[in-house]
């Protein structure tokens, strides 16, 4: 049987231009996930606030793979769950409950990104959680909360704990589950989300290793957010996001239409 192809009208001609971007850069974080491996079939989500809107946001359709999601398959939902615009797609339902939460009480947090990477899923069942042991580490370190493990995230009443867990930090160890950034754009939370993963990446990998491992002094880490800032400039994930939009132009496009 021939491959069967999904075929997505654009609908940029139905938004504003602000819109339209804040969707081209979610569909390329999605495309980004499935890139570099983090992706779980269908089972995560990446979430990002609709621009204007204190209480929509964009997600993605359930049952895509994420290197299937385009701008223009996107679900707008509000905070309640429902779909504010006609869409054939259905939404993950724990995405929902994680997604809503967060944007609910962190207005700062415009992309809200949540995998279930194996190396992340791994360091997240440890009881030491994140260690000091690399350079990753410091800047996760510097910005990091952890929820326990209450089921798969379907409940109302989990809502509040994880808000609280979460707090004013930037990452968010899910135990048990997986990993979780926030970030004032798409490009922020998918720079945090990536120093998440290979922070835990070389935490397994050092700990398979056998030998004692060398922690990094507490001062460091206490000086991480300024030496990030100094690292890239001051760009944060603007930094790197345009040369990651065109490794995605070469190896995966499409994420535009």
């Amino acid at each position: 049987m021939p491959t069967r192809q999904l075929e997505i009208p654009s609908r940029r001609h139905q938004m504003t231009p602000e819109e339209w971007q804040a969707r081209v850069d979610l569909a390329a974080a999605y495309r980004l996930v499935a890139l570099f491996k983090w992706d779980d079939l269908v089972f995560t989500h990446i979430s990002v606030r609709v621009p204007g809107s204190e209480d929509q946001f964009l997600i993605n359709p359930y049952g895509l793979l994420f290197e299937e999601i385009t701008a223009s398959s996107l679900v707008k939902i509000d905070l309640q769950g429902n779909k504010v615009e006609e869409s054939p797609f259905q939404v993950n339902p724990a995405g929902f409950t994680i997604h809503s939460a967060v944007h609910a009480v962190r207005h700062d947090a415009q992309c809200v990104m949540h995998t279930h990477s194996l190396n992340g899923v791994a360091v997240s069942a440890q009881q030491g959680g994140v260690l000091p042991i690399s350079q990753q580490s410091i800047f996760v370190l510097s910005s990091l909360g952890y929820h326990s493990y209450e089921g798969v995230a379907l409940r109302d009443d989990e809502k509040p704990r994880l808000q609280a867990d979460l707090g004013q930090h930037s990452y968010l160890m899910l135990r048990n589950h997986g990993l979780l950034t926030v970030g004032g754009n798409v490009a922020e939370a998918f720079l945090a989300m990536y120093v998440f993963e290979a922070c835990c990446t070389i935490q397994v990998r050092a700990q398979a290793g056998g030998g004692a491992l060398i922690p990094v002094h507490p001062e460091i880490i206490g000086s991480a957010k300024q030496q990030s800032a100094q690292a890239t400039r001051g760009m944060g994930g603007s930094l790197v996001w345009p040369s990651l939009l065109r490794r995605l132009d070469r190896q995966m496009p499409g994420y535009d239409q």
